[in-house]
């Protein structure tokens, strides 16, 4: 075996968001080669977000994902009312979580069960699993109806909101229309538990590294919108020194750049980083679930990723219902500002972890530059060396199964590649 050489490829991805496929190379007991590669095309949205006006931002970015509209608006809106110096009404600020509420279970229950769940009982597709496991399935699927609902009562639609702007809304809903859903919340609260509880009889591969995890953690909350950037390895910033400690570089074999923490490298974001770090945060019957199915924090197994995602699943409901129980109108859907030029930042918890905005605005209101680093670009090079770190054990097994746990693998990070996909630079040298 010295010396031989094996590949695994990957041509296409299947159960993740967008096109990429897996490259890894072993001679002999060393992992020579590890691609995760994101070959899908360009978006340009950084580049074309340029000369707009910055009430065009929130509507323009939610083209980005059909699945997580809601976080690009948010992180959006955030950063714009830095520049601005708006700081908006705590109704206003709660309906905000609500929505964030809805675009959590609706992405969540997509993924944990229709992409995740059939890895683990070894079914090609959530098609094929529901013909043995159709309760869970059809659990699944009113979980995510109830999440689009939410996203719809308070975004005017489903799929790429209209509702949400710099300031506020555009509308909000009534008392008596929130009302009206919490019966079908509380129902969806029970599901979700039952959910939950399912997820933690999965089996799980042992598999754990000594991660840098990377989440917002706010004084007060449970972190969607606001917070600090914080680690368990020390980092506790404000989201405007984002680009002073993290970095974006282009890889060749990636339409996604790849993101580090300057001097200490690959990171990870999202659900699991989330818990590890907030799990003090969580409201009563998750924490109490989460305890009676024996899951420990701080959790570093990436395949229990899926527990995490059906652990914020709940709480989402929880902060669902406490949000309408409490909620009074706002006496305007939206705050007064004065446009002026500056630079904001904004941070917020998309499904799959922090995703970042940076706008430069003009003094009537242009938008001179942009960056967006979604959870994926961020969390791509932490999926790359999971790859590497397991190839040699995984390699064992025989070839198509070898192939499922890495694929596997790739979506314990509920990758939404088109979210991530950027330009490459190009340099042209002339002699």
């Amino acid at each position: 075996m010295k010396g031989k050489t094996k590949t695994v490829s990957v041509d296409y991805l299947a159960r993740v968001e967008g096109e990429g496929s897996l490259y890894i190379k072993v001679k002999g007991d060393q992992v020579v080669d590890v691609k995760f590669r994101i070959f899908e095309p360009p978006r340009f949205f950084e580049a074309f977000l340029r000369n707009r006006k910055y009430y065009e931002v929130p509507d323009i970015t939610a083209r980005i994902c059909g699945i997580c509209p809601i976080a690009h608006q948010m992180s959006s809106v955030h950063a714009l009312e830095m520049a601005f110096g708006v700081k908006v009404d705590d109704g206003i600020r709660e309906l905000r979580r609500l929505i964030y509420c809805g675009e959590w279970i609706e992405s969540h229950a997509l993924h944990a069960f229709l992409l995740h769940a059939p890895d683990f009982l070894g079914y090609e597709d959530a098609i094929r699993m529901a013909k043995d496991h159709p309760d869970v399935v059809n659990k699944a699927l009113f979980v995510k109806k109830l999440g689009n609902k939410l996203v719809t009562l308070l975004g005017g639609r489903e799929v790429h909101p209209v509702s949400v702007c710099v300031g506020g809304f555009y509308k909000v809903p009534t008392k008596r229309q929130l009302d009206a859903v919490k019966d079908e919340l509380r129902q969806g609260m029970e599901v979700a538990r039952e959910l939950l509880e399912w997820s933690a009889k999965l089996k799980f591969p042992k598999f754990e590294q000594e991660y840098e995890f990377v989440s917002l953690r706010h004084q007060n909350e449970y972190p969607m919108n606001e917070g600090r950037i914080v680690s368990n390895k020390g980092l506790d910033i404000d989201v405007s020194e984002y680009d002073e400690y993290f970095v974006e570089e282009q890889v060749p074999h990636s339409n996604a750049l790849h993101s580090y923490i300057k001097g200490r490298g690959a990171y990870f974001v999202g659900p699991l980083a989330r818990i590890n770090l907030n799990s003090d945060k969580l409201h009563d019957i998750t924490k109490e679930t989460l305890k009676d199915i024996g899951f420990r924090i701080p959790c570093k197994n990436p395949f229990m990723s899926i527990i995490a995602r059906c652990a914020e699943t709940l709480y989402s409901f929880e902060e669902a219902i406490r949000i309408i129980e409490d909620y009074k109108e706002p006496p305007r859907p939206r705050v007064d500002y004065e446009v002026r030029a500056g630079i904001g930042y904004g941070c917020t918890e998309a499904p799959r972890g922090i995703l970042y905005h940076r706008y430069e605005v003009a003094s009537d209101g242009t938008i001179l530059s942009a960056k967006i680093v979604p959870p994926t670009a961020q969390n791509q090079k932490r999926i790359e060396e999971d790859l590497r770190s397991m190839a040699p054990e995984v390699l064992k097994l025989p070839p198509k199964q070898a192939v499922w746990r890495f694929e596997q693998a790739i979506r314990n990070y509920d990758p939404c590649i088109s979210c991530a996909t950027h330009f490459l630079k190009l340099e042209v040298e002339r002699s």
